[in-house]
């Protein structure tokens, strides 16, 4: 019976699993809003900023210019170069503290406003909504047969990202070539071929990151998606759905009285998936697709209002203040728990020690380079002179004047021309020769200290150690 059974049993069939989903094509539609609002002012301010600066004129020359032919960097006043890095290096830190501060306190605020990806993607997708309509008009737009509209919108919208793509990577390439030069450059058709390679290349990163690949980057690309569930915690401030209010969720009419009804305050719109450009649903929890862009709080608060209930179903919140049901009074203060205050502390830290070093740094460097091809010689009056290379770099625009001295030996004098001038924002090479008597003086290497001054102001100088040789 049991073997009769058993045959007659349907036979399980294994079930295909596929490694590799087929991406979905996401139209998210067009939200408005206070968070809305705000990614469109930082999207305004960092292209007003990356656009706008290199045509920005300082001391009769461009105002930020990044020369690697010359390895010099020029941002407003300042001219750095490469025994600068340090100052690179301060930056970099100050970034990732900033990163580990704001995610600690609101999440991916990073991805979701300032990211150059979300912001292209935010351009590029304005411009779509502007050429081929809202969300359905997108879909049935793609749905529909090819003919004329069809292939005069789309060629019309790729149109619009490639000048958009080029321009950007125009701009870019104006960071490290003077962009004038490069609209001249343009113009005349005399394009060298590594702008032309950073121009097209960088142009079709931006049409192809922001224009095809969109949400994939965040998802499958960036890695800070990976290891952003290391940098939460259950007081960390993200986009949060309340299930304890929204729930059971279900359609209704406003008039209804849902409470009776049993229903929670979500109408099961799904608005907030329309308007996610994930494409993800905020009511399943925290996700790592979910960029943080705050979408879907706007989506969500304007059904409340047009139903009649209060804002904040969808809110930003912490695990622990819907868990626990704290007051925003309480939320505000476990937000600014000691983790962040170390991070807050730390990053000031950085930024005032940084500060001081501009403020503070000197527009003279000296190095000091020994001639090895001549270790030591007598000369006239029985002296022993040896000869050295002072390489004397003038960090500031205005050229200047210095005085060399040297100390370390009894009756060491500097024989060369002074004062050596040198031009704004240039190194200067000059062969310097020491001479001292070498009576009382024992044979050998001994440590001497070359001191170069500023003629006109005193306090601009530099000391730079060497040794001198006795015969």
């Amino acid at each position: 019976m049991n073997r009769a059974a058993h045959e007659l049993a349907p036979v399980s069939t294994p079930e295909a699993v596929e490694l590799y989903e087929v991406r979905k094509k996401i139209y998210p539609r067009a939200v408005h809003g206070w968070f809305a609002g705000g990614r469109v002012a930082v999207v305004l301010l960092t292209q007003l900023v990356f656009y706008g600066t290199p045509w920005l004129v300082w001391n009769d020359r461009q105002a930020v210019l990044f020369d690697l032919g010359a390895r010099k960097f020029y941002i407003f006043g300042w001219v750095f170069w490469p025994q600068d890095f340090i100052f690179l290096t301060a930056l970099l830190v100050i970034s990732a503290l900033s990163l580990f501060l704001f995610t600690a306190i609101a999440g991916r605020l990073w991805c979701g406003y300032a990211c150059p990806q979300t912001v292209y993607t935010e351009m590029f997708m304005w411009i779509e909504h502007v050429v081929e309509g809202d969300r359905l008009q997108r879909m049935r737009l793609d749905k529909g047969v090819i003919g004329p509209r069809k292939l005069a919108l789309k060629s019309l919208k790729h149109a619009i990202w490639i000048a958009l793509a080029l321009w950007t990577g125009f701009t870019f390439v104006g960071y490290f070539t003077p962009i004038k030069t490069l609209v001249a450059e343009v113009m005349n058709r005399n394009l060298g071929p590594w702008e032309t390679f950073w121009i097209l290349f960088y142009g079709f990163a931006t049409y192809g990151n922001a224009g095809w690949m969109r949400e994939q980057v965040c998802k499958y690309m960036c890695p800070y998606a990976r290891f952003q569930g290391v940098m939460f915690d259950p007081d960390t401030l993200v986009i949060t759905y309340d299930a304890h209010r929204g729930e059971p969720r279900g359609s209704r009419s406003r008039s209804t009285d849902y409470k009776a009804s049993g229903l929670g305050d979500c109408v099961d719109c799904d608005i907030c998936v329309q308007v996610c450009p994930t494409g993800i649903d905020i009511r399943q929890g925290l996700q790592y697709e979910c960029i943080g862009c705050a979408a879907c709080i706007d989506g969500c608060n304007q059904v409340m209002d047009k139903m009649g209930y209060p804002r904040g179903l969808i809110r930003y919140s912490t695990e622990n203040a819907v868990e626990r049901k704290y007051p925003e009074s309480k939320i505000v203060a476990h937000v600014f728990r000691p983790r962040v205050l170390v991070y807050s502390a730390v990053l000031l830290a950085v930024v005032l020690a940084l500060m001081a070093a501009l403020y503070l740094r000197s527009p003279l460097k000296v190095d000091v380079i020994r001639d090895r091809a001549t270790l030591a010689r007598e000369v006239e009056d029985g002296l022993i002179e040896n000869v050295y290379h002072l390489q004397i770099m003038n960090t500031d625009e205005r050229p200047h004047r210095y005085s060399i001295a040297v100390s370390g030996l009894e009756g060491l004098k500097v024989v060369t021309r002074q004062p050596v001038e040198v031009p704004g924002a240039t190194t200067q090479a000059v062969a310097v020769a020491v001479r001292v008597d070498p009576a009382g003086i024992r044979p050998g290497s001994h440590v001497i200290v070359f001191h170069v001054a500023d003629s006109d102001e005193p306090r601009v100088k530099a000391d730079e150690k060497s040794r001198f040789f006795v015969k």
